[in-house]
């Protein structure tokens, strides 16, 4: 299996595609990340955004699979430079990520969100257990406002994947800070939503795809997967085995390293999702996205499986098998997403990236169209709407080398790194 970024991901010497840093940069350096943020940014006042590789982006044994994650480690994000550009200097334990209704906005799901997803539960699967993961979720949906999501109250629920909410694996802090980026995009986007974390005892593939058939077990119609590895040919058994849950919404993120497929994103049963970088800009939707590209060995993942069979509704022609991706949401670190954690960290607001983000938001945004259609894979559901006002097409970027074809170059229409686009509004993801 693909277990983690090569060390090129390493944030020294990167090469960002960002525009200069404002005016203001050095006041946001000063004023720094927040209280779980490095300080060095206030002598350095760097202007590119730097991060580093989760921990559980490498995992500790054989045989296991890899988070798609990356935490901000210093300089100035998207978000910070958007407000240097408004004048705004931050307090030094504020988020320097993009927030819930940053991303509402961005999707069109501001009313959506205020609105809908009473009743409905997002699972997130993720392997070993956190302890604070409760505490954490609070935190954050405390800091922006957004109503509790409690053991006590029902809405939030941490089982094994056994379904055991007592005898949970082995906490672990890097799978932790995963869990917490997980729980708070899926916050994020229906913050009326409950919320169910599902807890592999490690993170192979038998013992995540347990976690996923508990999940939808318990009742969730919506399934958020933020992991991945190379392909297999135990793929297509894997996928009978786990993943094909005809009515659930089974999102996967489809990779940290580039061109190149990785599985369960090539799942024909669920929808992968791809990554960009999400900014403002002076435009009628207010933001503007291309694909997410770091260098040949980081940025959004995308291509041809090698072992399963096209889906029906994927109608491109440079794959003879399924094609990755289905659809996509920010997952660039340097226009990155606030999270809060403290396990095994300094406890408060990081700003994290990967396509370990935009899989939570995309499950987010299925939980608000509402219950798919019994019997329907909903990964089809988005290209009925392929080429409408239902998805922001994003049409400039690349993730790698692929001789300039559709499998890793954003163009006009359907395209391998960022799928049919991405959400505005919920009507593209019901069926």
């Amino acid at each position: 299996m693909r277990t983690s970024p090569t060390a090129g991901t390493t944030a020294t010497g990167r090469r960002r595609r960002i525009g200069a840093a404002f005016a203001a940069a050095a006041a946001l350096a000063l004023a720094g990340f927040g209280t779980a943020v490095q300080a060095d940014a206030a002598t350095a006042a760097p202007a590119k955004a730097t991060w580093a590789k989760t921990p559980c982006a490498t995992p500790k044994h054989k045989g296991e699979l890899a988070c798609n994650s990356l935490r901000v480690t210093g300089g100035l994000t998207a978000f910070q430079k958007q407000q240097a550009a408004d004048g705004i200097t931050p307090k030094a334990s504020t988020p320097s990520g993009y927030g819930p209704s940053d991303l509402q906005s961005a999707y069109g799901l501001t009313s959506a969100a205020a609105s809908k997803g009473a009743g409905e539960t997002i699972a997130i699967v993720d392997a070993y257990n956190d302890p604070n993961a409760e505490a954490d979720l609070a935190k954050y949906r405390s800091y922006y406002g957004l109503s509790a999501c409690t053991k006590a109250s029902g809405c939030f629920k941490q089982v094994s994947q056994t379904g055991s909410t007592t005898s949970l694996p082995t906490s672990d802090a890097g799978w932790s800070e995963e869990i917490s980026l997980d729980l708070d995009m899926a916050s994020a986007i229906c913050p009326n939503c409950n919320i169910l974390l599902v807890e592999a005892k490690s993170a192979t593939m038998a013992n995540l795809g347990t976690a996923v058939n508990e999940a939808v077990t318990l009742g969730a119609k919506y399934v958020s997967n933020s992991y991945g590895g190379s392909e297999s040919s135990s793929d297509t058994s894997y996928d009978t085995s786990y993943f094909k849950h005809p009515g659930v919404a089974i999102t996967v993120s489809a990779g940290d390293e580039g061109y190149g497929a990785e599985y369960p994103a090539a799942s024909q049963y669920v929808t992968s999702v791809g990554g960009t970088a999400l900014s403002k800009a002076s435009t009628t939707r207010g933001w503007s996205e291309s694909v997410w590209n770091t260098s040949s060995t980081e940025g959004t993942g995308s291509g041809c499986s090698a072992y399963d069979a096209k889906p029906s509704w994927q109608t491109d022609t440079g794959c003879t098998k399924r094609t990755i991706a289905d659809v996509s949401a920010v997952a660039d670190p340097a226009t990155g997403v606030s999270v809060y954690d403290s396990y095994g960290v300094t406890a408060g607001f990081y700003t994290f990236g990967g396509t370990s983000a935009s899989s939570p938001i995309i499950a987010g945004v299925y939980a608000l169209a509402g219950t798919p259609s019994s019997g329907s894979y909903p990964a089809e559901f988005p290209y009925a709407k392929a080429g409408t006002s239902a998805l922001n097409d994003v049409t400039s970027g690349s993730n790698g080398s692929c001789g300039g074809s559709y499998l890793c170059t954003a163009r006009s229409g359907y395209d391998g790194p960022t799928g049919v686009g991405t959400p505005e509004g919920v009507s593209a993801f019901t069926g």
